[in-house]
């Protein structure tokens, strides 16, 4: 194999299970100082070695190469190129630093998000809301901290997940009815009573009082919709705990973003139950992951589907690494995750390109799309519109565009790619990440140049690009 060297990854993953050099090296069955010189890249990597490691640790042996740190790299990127850091740095240093040192790499990147949250609020305070020149107003919101805490674990919460799991192997062990007994539970257990009201309040779906352990739902909910709530009260009462430790964890900088976290944790306990792992991922493969398909077999929503696939990342049973959007017509941005490479920007618009944008022209039709960054990679991405109906004349629907997208390496095991010429690159649409961090120089839709470029301007001179870069 190629000369590797992983002392970066090595270091990181033997910290985060607090290991001592000398039990590591006993586990793998290699001497210590052979440990020694692999951690700090005087040794490359064997095959056996590696192999040995990945089993270790429950991770693939992609962990470990430079591939695999294209997202961790866009990010430090976007970071350099914010005039406010006031320094440059040419690629290749950032991937050196990367791949050398990804815990300082990463904590780089959180610094300097916590920066521009810092910026943000004085900015809200003081209404100067678009200094940054990209027009989209990048104030940061306590949604956001909650979407940068799942990214960040890459949309996998082990704890929470396995805990979600036992739970409903003891609820199929009992009669095989998991939705049925989670409102079961609910009463016999903690004292709930599951009552349905019309009175709820406009546009209010159910309400849970606490103090008189009072479940209201609204009567319009579907079967699904009505479980996953009942899902979402259970966890707050079997997991309440480690749910607040959890929200501990991600040193949150509002309350109002703690409370949101714990939103965004009880849910995702909630589809993990009503879901529950390996049950759905042995599913999702026979399937081929055809959302469709699961949505009926299971009978939950398109998106809670598509949610769920982008979470099947556990280390010893990792399903195709997903990353999830959702927008509207608009190009705001209420959900990403990623389990992938790709990088969602940190501000300004996304790329008007991508197959995303396109599904509001074919409402409820699914389109795919083999799409390259500029970085080279490649990504399958299935896209479909999603309506949530009015309930009244005059009161508004609600639309939104789900994409769900992989590398290409994995497109072969979704019934997505059937007929698609997955090799072909010259037949991929070039995307970015949006046009702040975006170099492509000839792109026709680009709205403004990107960060830390210099504009070439002739006067007498017309492109297909409004911006020429140097």
């Amino acid at each position: 194999m190629a000369r590797t060297f992983i002392g970066g990854r090595l270091r990181q993953l033997r910290a985060e299970r607090g290991l001592s050099q000398a039990a590591l090296a006993r586990e793998l069955e290699i001497s210590a100082s052979y440990l020694n010189q692999l951690e700090h890249d005087v040794r490359p990597m064997t095959a056996p070695v590696l192999l040995r490691i990945s089993q270790a640790f429950g991770v693939q042996t992609s962990f470990f190469t430079s591939a695999d740190d294209s997202r961790l790299l866009a990010e430090l990127r976007e970071v350099m190129l914010d005039p406010e850091v006031g320094t440059t740095a040419a690629p290749e240093e950032l991937a050196d630093l990367v791949s050398a040192h990804p815990g300082i790499a990463r904590a780089m990147v959180n610094m300097h998000r916590r920066y521009r949250n810092t910026t943000a609020q004085l900015a809200e305070a003081t209404e100067d809301r678009f200094s940054d020149g990209s027009g989209s107003g990048s104030i940061s919101r306590p949604h956001e901290e909650v979407r940068d805490y799942f990214y960040q674990r890459q949309n996998y919460l082990h704890e929470l997940d396995t805990a979600a799991e036992d739970l409903a192997d003891r609820l199929r062990f009992h009669r095989g009815d998991v939705a049925g007994e989670i409102g079961k539970r609910l009463r016999n257990l903690y004292g709930v009573n599951i009552v349905e009201r019309i009175d709820l309040g406009e546009n209010v779906l159910h309400r849970f009082d606490p103090r008189t352990r009072v479940l209201s739902i609204a009567p319009q909910l579907s079967n699904g919709q009505k479980v996953f709530r009942f899902a979402t009260e259970l966890a707050y009462l079997e997991q309440g705990d480690l749910i607040r430790r959890l929200v501990d964890e991600g040193s949150f900088t509002s309350d109002e973003a703690r409370a949101l976290a714990r939103m965004g944790l009880a849910g995702y306990f909630a589809a993990a139950t009503v879901l529950p792992y390996t049950s759905f991922h042995d599913r999702a493969e026979t399937f081929r992951y055809d959302i469709e398909r699961l949505s009926a077999f299971y009978a939950v929503s398109y998106e809670t589907i598509c949610h769920r696939l982008s979470t099947l990342q556990r280390p010893d049973l990792r399903g195709v690494p997903f990353s999830f959007v959702r927008v509207d017509r608009a190009g705001n941005m209420s959900k990403r995750q990623s389990a992938t490479g790709f990088h969602f920007p940190s501000s300004g618009g996304t790329c008007p390109l991508w197959n995303v944008y396109e599904t509001f022209a074919s409402p409820g039709r699914i389109m795919t799309q083999i799409a390259e960054m500029p970085d080279g990679r490649r990504y399958l991405w299935v896209a479909r519109t999603v309506e949530r109906r009015a309930q009244r004349y005059r009161q508004p629907g609600k639309t939104f565009a789900l994409g769900l997208g992989c590398e290409v390496r994995f497109a072969g095991r979704l019934v997505y790619a059937d007929g698609l010429n997955l090799d072909d690159k010259l037949s991929a649409t070039p995307i970015g990440s949006g046009c702040r961090v975006c170099e492509r120089n000839n792109c026709p839709q680009r709205a403004f140049p990107p960060l830390g470029r210099s504009l070439e301007i002739d006067e007498h001179r017309s492109a297909i690009s409004p911006y020429s870069l140097h």
